[in-house]
């Protein structure tokens, strides 16, 4: 038996005392550093950064808590070895806001679409109808063309734009709200309304002007003052295709101090694609805010009944009636198949670039990888909805060698979030890998993953594409989707009414 005089025994005491903190805090430590998924073994890439090692992944609360080449402890721990760990791929021009479409994104490795290019209107109701039905992240900007339509034909829903081909039928052979010239009162009715969108949380300001040709530059302009106001970017369809119209859109930002995004540069330009890249690189390098992007496919598509095939369009286009798919059958068109399909409304594929010039978008520094996917009808539609990121990935950077798997990633993940990030807080916890960060994440096999969608299946999803998480959700398992998964959140830029 041991005897202590007192003490001793308080001595004893603190120490027994103190082992039993030391031993408590360890447990609780160890508790805290369990992890809801642990990815291991994994190639992380992240372009923010540059860093490019194996990892293992930590996430918790739907964020990356850990990145280390320690061993993590979890409730799930997923072997990812031999697949690269990137951060997922941001959609920042991406028409098919439904759940199906979305489904079909993700399977492309997309974590998060945003209709950046003619986006939405009304905003709010917008917002308020994607809450429960997103597998991935959302977003959209306010359209100038819906808008301009509600202000011309009061009482028509659109919605959002592209509008379906019964209300355009509806509304006759030339609509006002693409074909004529606004008066001021419409105006001010598009300013109010672009301003409430944005008010509402928009993430921009949205005008496919090829869409409405009759906005005259003064409209336009006008409403890029909105934009500058606001401090949020102007997302352009340009008036026609080539040079022309981009400097247009250019000297419109300069007049009104609005940043400015040119979707689909490669459509955009067509043939003028080599200019229109040193046009893009000089304003850039004199100080103006302008970034671009592109799909990588030499087709475009769009609505046959819209202005954009009003009279002239072989001119504006540079093609003829044989260069178009009806998307519902495969046909290509004439005169006649033309003339019908148009009265009738619906998508066709137009096929009206070079692969040289897509090649040089693809390589050109700065230019971002964007789908520019158009909603599926029955199945049939574009391929790019289904492809593009896998195709960029798998033909261009690993096949062709035309750009690093590096600069490739970094053009579907850090690029488009930092266009947004500036006037989009949440925008700084994506397209990244690192501490904090959103877990949104693409695991892909870098020797397997390719496009599979063709013109002919469109909906085919990629291949290669092993795992894609959502807010630290599975949305695609080994592959296979996961049909019931809505991890998707809204993306919108935080306002006193949305906060």
């Amino acid at each position: 038996m041991v005897f202590f005089n007192q003490i001793e025994f308080m001595q004893y005491q603190r120490c027994v005392l103190s082992m039993s903190i030391t031993i408590a805090f360890t447990v609780g430590l160890v508790r805290a550093q369990e992890y809801e998924l642990v990815l291991t073994g994994g190639r992380v890439m992240d372009p923010a950064s540059g860093s490019d090692a194996v990892r293992n992944i930590g996430i918790r609360a739907g964020k990356i808590a850990a990145i280390t080449n320690e061993v993590l402890s979890g409730n799930r721990v997923l072997d990812v070895s031999e697949h690269v760990v990137a951060p997922g791929f941001i959609d920042i021009h991406a028409h098919g806001q439904t759940t199906s479409d979305m489904q079909i994104q993700s399977r492309d490795g997309v974590t998060t679409a945003l209709d950046l290019e003619v986006g939405v209107y009304p905003v709010a109701a917008w917002y308020d109808s994607m809450i429960t039905n997103a597998p991935i992240n959302y977003g959209a900007v306010v359209s100038h063309i819906s808008a301009r339509f509600s202000a011309m034909h009061p009482g028509l829903e659109i919605g959002h734009w592209p509008v379906n081909s019964q209300q355009v039928a509806r509304l006759g052979p030339s609509p006002a709200g693409a074909n004529r010239a606004a008066t001021e009162p419409e105006i001010e009715f598009l300013r109010a309304a672009i301003q409430r969108g944005l008010d509402e949380g928009a993430l921009g300001v949205g005008f496919g002007i090829n869409y409405t040709p009759a906005a005259d530059p003064t409209e336009i302009e006008k409403l890029f003052r909105v934009a500058a106001e606001r401090k949020v970017p102007a997302f352009v369809h340009t008036r026609a295709f080539g040079i022309g119209a981009i400097r247009e859109a250019i000297t419109a930002a300069q007049a009104t101090g609005a940043s400015l995004h040119i979707v689909h540069i490669g459509s955009s330009s067509i043939d003028d694609l080599p200019s229109v890249l040193k046009l893009i690189d000089a304003r850039r390098a004199e100080g103006m805010d302008l970034t671009t992007e592109v799909y990588p496919y030499t087709a475009a598509s769009s609505l046959l009944e819209s202005a954009l095939f009003n009279p002239g369009w072989q001119r504006n286009l540079r093609i003829d009636y044989s260069d178009l798919v009806w998307s519902a059958t495969g046909e290509r068109l004439t005169s006649e198949s033309f003339d019908r399909y148009r009265k009738q409304g619906g998508w066709v594929i137009i096929h009206m670039m070079r692969e040289d010039n897509i090649r040089r978008a693809i390589a050109h520094p700065g230019v971002i990888i964007a789908s520019d996917g158009v909603p599926f009808v029955a199945g049939k539609g574009h391929p790019r909805g289904a492809g593009t990121f896998a195709r960029v990935l798998g033909h261009y950077a690993r096949d062709e060698k035309l750009i690093s798997l590096m600069e490739a990633l970094a053009k579907m993940t850090i690029l488009p979030a930092r266009r947004l990030e500036r006037h989009v807080p949440a925008m700084k916890m994506k397209g990244r890998i690192a501490i904090g960060a959103d877990a949104d994440l693409t695991i892909f096999h870098p020797a397997t993953v390719l496009d599979r969608a063709t013109f002919e299946a469109p909906t085919t999803p990629s291949a290669g594409i092993q795992h894609v998480i959502v807010n630290g959700t599975f949305v695609v398992r080994d592959s296979v989707l996961i049909a019931d998964a809505r991890p998707g959140r809204p993306v919108r830029v935080a306002t006193p009414s949305n906060n």
